[in-house]
């Protein structure tokens, strides 16, 4: 029988209470406030209490991927922020540094604010909380998703929690979101994503999602949610007060006729170690939904191929589905977590060669980046020149799909735009389309002047 547990968050003003409770040095404290003033910082006593190791600090894994470190900030932006916090600087000084300093972070990769936006046929405003990049997929950003549970320290989408509304993704609350998607019968899933769509109350939730069970949605065939709950708050799926309902949703979702994908975020085999992990995914199981599993390939949290073995293994044994191995996007603390794609690709095939073939539904490493997911296939040597082999998973424009291609081989990059065409070639295939794209799209931002991004 699972316990009920109550929440507790712990913020930034929490921060010194957590550490020194668990006696971790006045020194790393000091570093991970100084950090934690400008990378959002949030975790609960479910990650404190029952997943992190305090034997092992700073070098476990979930405290890296939930407790800010020194090395997450350039030395230069460091040492300005420390220098605030150290003479007790007023709130407005720190924030307004804060803000310079995320601002050179590239807190919208793969132009999100812009190149993603969609517009609706009849009017010349952006939709707002809504991308739609890939055919088939739009993505909706609840705007009441838009926290998690808990933050990871290498976020991609840390720009939606530091307070900067300009730089933030959230739908409004006309439902202009489901107009769109009326109007566009091509697209046949919607992936819910935020923050945590799943930090929603059951009725907010059912608000978002129940309205795609009408026949004005019947091209809508998969509905995805993604989130991290199924790994910081498993309780929301056993104990918590509106767990039932919730799982009844699924349900109903289900009976629909729909296909309802749970997009677990797991990052490490420890999420998957307590009692409460694993009953979360059985429920949700029960349900008729799948949980289809992926995370970015992390330094200093899972850069072992023994540990997404091991992941892997355990999620097929409780029936998740591994479906991404992404590598770290290049926003935030980039140069912190990021490995080399050579790297990358060595510890994924190695993971691989070592679960069978009910595990190998796994994709990667791959690159969610402007034209699409680059897959690294392989690296091979062709008229003595060494190259990786890439691929499109997933594209802006469908027929770049599973179109081989080749770059340089090249130990240092760590992303796509750091790669260059090999074999003579002066562009990649996709160059030149793709940069009409994005101007295109440009100039329909520059007509509509009063646009903020949401």
């Amino acid at each position: 029988m699972i316990k009920p547990k109550k929440m507790r968050f712990y913020g930034l003003k929490n921060l010194e209470e957590v550490l020194n409770a668990h006696h971790v040095s006045q020194e790393e404290i000091f570093a991970t406030k100084v950090v934690a003033n400008v990378l959002p910082f949030r975790t609960n006593n479910y990650v404190v209490d029952e997943l992190i190791d305090w034997n092992n600090i700073p070098d476990d894994p979930m405290y890296q991927l939930t407790f800010m470190q020194k090395g997450m900030l350039k030395d230069e932006h460091f040492n300005k922020m420390a220098d605030l916090v150290r003479n007790d600087a007023p709130q407005e000084q720190i924030k307004n540094l804060a803000n310079e300093i995320r601002l050179e972070l590239n807190p919208h990769p793969a132009g999100q604010l812009t190149a993603n936006v969609p517009f609706l046929e009849d009017e010349d405003e952006p939709v707002r909380g809504v991308q739609h990049k890939y055919k088939e997929t739009c993505l909706v950003f609840p705007s009441a998703g838009q926290t998690c549970h808990a933050y990871c320290t290498f976020c991609f989408r840390w720009a939606q929690f530091v307070g900067m509304n300009d730089i933030k993704f959230a739908t409004d609350e006309s439902k202009r979101f489901q107009k769109y998607l009326s109007q566009h019968k091509e697209i046949t899933d919607v992936l819910f994503t935020g923050g945590d769509p799943m930090i929603m109350t059951y009725e907010k939730l059912k608000a978002y999602i129940e309205p795609l069970l009408s026949p004005e949605f019947e091209h809508i065939r998969n509905i995805r949610i993604g989130t991290k709950s199924v790994s910081y708050w498993p309780y929301k799926y056993v104990t918590d007060k509106d767990a039932t309902d919730i799982l009844h949703l699924f349900e109903r979702v289900v009976a629909a006729g729909k296909h309802l994908a749970i997009m677990g975020h797991y990052n490490h085999w420890v999420e998957l170690t307590t009692n409460v992990a694993r009953e979360a995914v059985r429920n949700i199981r029960n349900t008729g939904a799948e949980i289809r599993t992926q995370s970015p390939l992390i330094k200093h949290i899972n850069d072992d191929p023994d540990v997404w073995a091991t992941m892997w293994k355990e999620q097929v044994k409780l029936g998740a589905i591994p479906y991404y191995f992404f590598v770290e996007r290049d926003t935030g603390a980039v140069e912190y977590f990021a490995i080399p794609l050579a790297e990358a690709y060595d510890i994924f095939r190695k993971a691989f060669t070592q679960i069978s073939g009910l595990g190998r539904t796994v994709r990667g490493p791959s690159m969610s980046a402007m034209p699409g997911k680059v897959a690294i296939e392989g690296i091979t040597e062709i008229h003595g020149e060494k190259a990786f082999v890439l691929n499109f998973l997933q594209a802006r424009n469908p027929d770049w799909v599973k179109r081989p291609f080749f770059a340089k081989y090249d130990e240092k990059a760590t992303w796509l735009h750091h790669l260059k065409p090999a074999f003579g070639q002066k562009r990649f295939f996709f160059q030149d389309e793709l940069d009409a794209m994005v101007a295109a799209k440009e100039e329909e931002f520059k007509k509509v002047s009063s646009f903020g991004a949401a």
